[in-house]
């Protein structure tokens, strides 16, 4: 479960250009639930993602995941709980790498590294089986280099690799 309790977030505070970005705002979603956050541009839908994935930290509030408080946290903290599907096809993944390596560092982002943390024939499979839930031949292409995919390939590669371990709360940003 997650929980947003009291959340306040200011930008440039104590400035002439100071923003109350969100003011006071909670929210509670369960496990296995569906939520959509719609608002207008400047309702705090952003700031509001931004805060649950921890790249910006309130200025007042808590958020816990599984009644742990993860507030204090950041971004890359709290990677073994959320993980964050950008709509810019070109910031969640690596355009230099491969696809198989793409997803490996996804599969790798909250375990510890080893000198066995590779691609073995289970791994390869593993990443073939989820895409060709894709149709889009990808599962044939593991050695392609992502940078030269399309922008909805690498949309569907990105939303494939934040879901490589089935318990992580999702962001679509």
């Amino acid at each position: 479960m997650l929980e947003a309790n009291h959340l306040t977030k200011y930008f440039n505070r104590g400035t002439p250009n100071e923003v109350l970005a969100l003011d006071d705002c909670s929210l509670q979603i369960g496990n296995h639930e569906f939520v959509i956050i719609i608002g207008s541009n400047g309702s705090g839908k952003s700031t509001m993602l931004n805060l649950i994935a921890g790249t910006y930290l309130p200025d007042h509030g808590r958020i816990s995941i599984d009644e742990q408080d993860v507030t204090g946290k950041k971004d890359f903290q709290r990677s073994r709980w959320i993980s964050r599907v950008f709509q810019d096809p070109m910031a969640g993944t690596a355009p230099d790498l491969t696809i198989i390596d793409n997803f490996r560092l996804a599969a790798l982002r909250t375990k510890r590294k080893t000198f066995k943390s590779g691609v073995d024939v289970s791994f390869k499979a593993k990443v073939k089986e989820r895409l060709s839930i894709l149709n889009l031949g990808l599962e044939n292409k593991l050695d392609t280099v992502v940078g030269k995919l399309s922008g909805g390939q690498r949309q569907a590669l990105t939303l494939l690799m934040s879901v490589m371990d089935d318990s992580k709360i999702l962001l679509l940003d």
